[in-house]
């Protein structure tokens, strides 16, 4: 531990009230204490991004226990760099930032030939480079967003949902079978970019695809885990609101919220009404939400998944507070398990099913926006409970290592981007004056890239259902 380290975590401790750890609500902390924790989680994003700097400048990611580069393909797209960029923005990290953005500005080339995942390049680099558009009026970052959604497009070229993957070179694509996720989270991004370039395009294939999962849910209003683009039919009937599905839901009720748009209103809240009814499991210990059956809305599966941790912040968002802050406690309960989340939890059981911690965000997102709604401290008493296990759990000394086992505590040489887009982010927002992001004036896309809010409808007529 840093002496700069240690003064602070004294400083927090002689501070913040003893409750403040276990959670009392209502205990109030000062403007001053609130400073400290965010002095903290930025030097704890310095730690990670100059180990990043030093042993995988240029490179998609640091592995920071062997302190090696890795890339996801054949050649970088830098997105480490890319990713974090508007958090050191928001931070107000500007030698970074401009590091950062000369090395996205002279060495981030598009034209390359390797296929890509759809998903991940939109919600990671495409929602970054939109986002930090917004954020510094760099008017290179749209250029690259602009050419990086045209060699995309492609992906569409199938009976109205894409393709798993696209060549970025050639428009070649492939992969057939995908996930309402994959295929119904792409519309704030092309949304925006639609919004910046004046080219609809972007907007109403997104929301095509978007419409094309709807039409395919069941008669009580579900969607499976699994489909495959050419034929519509699904391939797994599983369904939930963890991953594979997610932030399809999750793009319903923020495109209708960012665009104005009455489809994506109406296409959410039918489809919180199966949520809630068949997904959501009242239990003694509290609220859970497991997975069902499509078709008949039998349960088939009972587990909480970290990815599901997202749910609680959507709910806030629908203004459903009461139901998303019992979800939080249950979340909250899972992390508390082995002092770190697993990656799933069987809430029957009280089971550990899957024991990896990959630095996911998803709790600390929804710790972010119940406390914006509510200013009830508990929430910051979460924010503080989480940093301190990712520093005593997953700290190196060059960075932040996931988790094999939460269980043993034993690291995993991995340190994805979505550590410094949306991890460190959401705890530094947490913590952060109101007036570091207007959060009424924007919408998170699902990697934690803020979009600036429009009410310009471009939503496309002869898509409604």
């Amino acid at each position: 531990m840093t002496m700069l380290r240690s003064i602070v975590f004294l400083s927090l401790a002689f501070f913040l009230p003893h409750s403040f750890g276990q959670q009392a609500a209502g205990t109030a902390i000062s403007d001053s204490q609130k400073a400290e924790m965010v002095h903290r989680v930025r030097q704890e994003f310095l730690h990670a991004w100059n180990g990043y700097r030093k042993y995988a400048w240029g490179h998609d990611a640091l592995m920071p226990l062997s302190r090696k580069p890795h890339d996801w393909y054949a050649h970088s797209l830098l997105m480490t760099p890319v990713d974090g960029l508007d958090t050191m923005i928001l931070m107000g990290l500007k030698p970074q930032a401009d590091e950062a953005r000369g090395l996205i500005d002279t060495k981030l080339d598009f034209n390359q030939d390797i296929y890509v995942k759809d998903f991940e390049i939109t919600i990671r680099l495409l929602g970054s480079l939109l986002s930090s558009y917004e954020l510094t009026g760099d008017r290179r970052l749209l250029e690259l967003a602009d050419d990086l959604g045209r060699r995309m497009l492609p992906m569409f070229n199938s009976p109205g949902m894409p393709y798993e993957y696209v060549n970025l070179r050639t428009g070649a694509v492939r992969g057939a079978v995908s996930n309402p996720a994959e295929i119904g989270s792409l519309l704030i991004e092309y949304g925006t970019l639609a919004k910046l370039t004046g080219k609809k395009e972007y907007y109403d294939k997104a929301k095509r695809a978007m419409v094309e999962v709807y039409k395919r849910q069941s008669k009580i209003g579900l969607v499976g885990s699994g489909i495959n683009v050419e034929t519509g039919q699904w391939t797994d009937s599983t369904a939930g609101i963890m991953g594979g599905i997610d932030s399809y839901y999750e793009y319903l009720l923020k495109a209708s919220i960012l665009f104005g748009d009455g489809d994506c209103e109406r296409m959410w809240k039918e489809s919180i009404t199966a949520i809630n009814g068949y997904l959501a499991d009242e239990r003694p210990d509290g609220l859970w939400y497991g997975q069902a059956d499509m078709n008949t809305g039998k349960r088939t599966t009972t587990y909480y998944k970290a990815l599901d941790a997202f749910f609680p912040a959507v709910l806030v968002l629908s203004g459903d507070v009461d139901r998303a802050a019992r979800l939080q406690q249950s979340g909250y309960k899972m992390w508390s398990f082995a002092g770190v989340e697993p990656d799933e939890f069987n809430y029957v059981k009280s089971q550990i099913e899957n024991p990896e911690y990959p630095l996911r965000p998803e709790i600390i997102e929804s710790t972010y926006y119940l406390y914006h709604s509510t200013h009830d401290a508990r929430y910051l008493a979460m924010g503080q409970t989480f940093l301190e296990s990712l520093v005593k759990y997953c700290r190196t000394e060059d960075g932040f290592a996931a988790l094999k086992d939460v269980r043993t505590k034993e690291k995993e040489d991995a340190m994805e981007s979505f550590f410094f887009a949306e991890t460190l982010k959401y705890l530094y927002l947490l913590f952060a004056p109101p007036d570091t992001l207007d959060f009424d004036s924007i919408v998170f896309n699902t990697e934690a890239h803020p979009m600036q809010r429009n009410f310009t409808n471009l939503s496309h007529p002869n898509l409604s259902r």
